[in-house]
């Protein structure tokens, strides 16, 4: 049976790449979109642009465009003001629904309830404004995905905080205090699987248009890797979507629970993983902590037509 995917993001050049791989190697039943990388009306713009590049009859729905409570800055800085590294892509033809991405979240997983595998890739807004609207929600939806946190607080926004939690710390309390188990690739096993920038820029090269839409929205990112002499290029919503697309690529997990730090003056959207069962409460993520090298960069290559 075909992975029936509904993707909540904040495209963001490697939630970008995350799109591609699942149109490649999945069905695509929906996008709902949030601010994160960039403004809500630069990350719906990108996400149809995606949708139109591959072809795609994805509808695509706008939802929160601030955190829950409390405003907090972008990533322009990395993604572009415009989020697609300010590459001057046309814009798209296509328009977003009418429907408010928290409520098409919740539809979408009525009409086909035990079906669908939801993969957030950017701040958790959307959907804890669906959890709040709806508390059934897990129970119709067998897996969840979730790119965020940094489990040994090692994190890229401040010292322990990764930026879609960071950037949402209430949100990402709600839904990591309400749904029962979900399956968290964080940002420092995005750092431990980095590819080696003269590879993938190889792999850009190819003759297809999502390679060369890819190379263009790109440049900027790359250059900001090479920067900051990170190992590779490290795209932290593609390893996210590697996982949700073949689980069985997982190496080595570990079932612990996690929560999110709201108050610390130093340590606000910390995500803080009971490691040795201190706390007594149950285990509610799988955290992802190894993935097959070779099979991740397989799917990379696939959806840019590089294969």
């Amino acid at each position: 049976m075909q992975n029936l995917l509904l993707i909540d993001t904040d495209p963001g050049v490697d939630d970008a790449l995350a799109l591609l791989m699942a149109y490649q190697h999945a069905a695509v039943v929906g996008l709902s979109i949030a601010a994160g990388n960039v403004g809500l009306a630069h990350t719906v713009t990108n996400a149809l642009r995606l949708v139109e590049l591959v072809g795609a009859e994805t509808p695509v729905f706008a939802g929160c465009d601030t955190p829950l409570v409390l405003p907090a800055a972008d990533a322009a800085f990395v993604h572009g003001v415009d989020g697609f590294g300010d590459a001057g892509l046309p814009l798209p033809e296509r328009k977003a629904e009418a429907e408010h991405a928290a409520l098409a979240l919740i539809r979408l997983t009525q009409e086909q309830p035990g079906e669908l595998t939801l993969v957030a890739l950017g701040p958790l807004t959307n959907l804890a404004l669906a959890l709040r609207l709806d508390p059934t929600l897990p129970q119709r939806v067998p897996r969840l995905v979730v790119m965020g946190g940094a489990v040994t607080g090692r994190g890229n926004t401040s010292v322990p905080a990764e930026f879609n939690i960071g950037f949402d710390p209430e949100s990402a309390h709600i839904v990591f205090s309400t749904w029962p188990q979900f399956e968290l690739v964080d940002w420092e096993a995005t750092m431990r699987h980095g590819i080696a920038l003269q590879r993938f820029e190889s792999w850009l090269a190819a003759d297809d248009d999502r390679a060369r839409c890819y190379e263009r929205i790109s440049q900027k990112i790359r250059g900001f890797m090479q920067e900051r002499r990170r190992p590779g290029l490290v795209l932290a919503d593609a390893l996210a979507m590697a996982v949700a697309l073949q689980p069985d690529c997982v190496i080595r997990a570990e079932h612990r629970h996690v929560a999110v730090e709201l108050n610390g003056s130093l340590t606000r959207g910390a995500t803080i993983v009971d490691w040795d069962g201190r706390n007594g409460l149950p285990a509610n993520a799988r955290i992802v902590l190894e993935v097959d090298q070779q099979r991740f960069e397989a799917m990379i290559v696939a959806a840019l037509g590089a294969a």
